[in-house]
C-alpha cells in the first residue's frame, strides 16, 4: 500500500512539473499572425498568469485590417492548449470587409515540427476561407 501511495505521489509530482514546463513555454510575449494580414509583420500576444488564471490578449494590425485575440487558456499539454474567448478578424476582401467574430472554446495546436501553435478551428465562420491564426514560440 505504501508503495502504491509513493508511486501515486511521484506520478502527480511529475505531472505537475510537466504542466509547469508547458505553462512556462506559453507565458510571456509572442508573435501573432493571420496570414491574410502578413507573415512578415507580426502582431504581439501577451500571455499572463494571475491567481491561477492564464489569459491571452493580443493584436496584429496593418492599416484597417486586424486580428484581435482575448481570453483564457486552460488544459495546457505538450502540443496544445484550449483557448476560451474571442477572436476578431477584419480583412478587406473577406466577409465584405466587416468584422468576423469567433467566440467560445477553441484549440491551438503544434503540428509536425512547427514553431507555433495554430488555431484548429480554421474555417472562417463569416466566409468560405481558411484562416491561419498562429501564436509563435518565444
Amino acid at each position: 500500500m505504501k508503495q502504491l501511495a509513493l508511486f501515486l505521489l511521484l506520478s502527480i509530482t511529475l505531472l505537475a512539473t510537466e504542466n509547469l514546463a508547458y505553462e512556462k513555454k506559453l507565458l510571456g510575449t509572442h508573435k501573432l499572425s493571420l496570414q491574410w494580414i502578413s507573415w512578415d509583420r507580426f502582431g504581439k500576444a501577451k500571455v499572463t498568469k494571475q491567481n491561477d488564471t492564464i489569459t491571452i490578449s493580443g493584436e496584429q494590425r496593418i492599416d484597417n485590417e486586424y486580428l484581435k485575440i482575448h481570453g483564457t487558456i486552460s488544459d495546457i499539454k505538450a502540443k496544445s492548449f484550449i483557448f476560451d474567448g474571442e477572436i476578431i478578424t477584419k480583412i478587406s476582401f473577406i466577409a465584405k470587409g466587416k468584422e468576423c467574430r469567433r467566440e467560445g472554446k477553441m484549440e491551438f495546436k503544434i503540428t509536425k515540427n512547427r514553431r507555433y501553435w495554430r488555431l484548429q478551428e480554421m474555417q472562417n465562420p463569416c466566409s468560405n476561407v481558411v484562416d491561419y491564426v498562429d501564436i509563435f514560440f518565444k
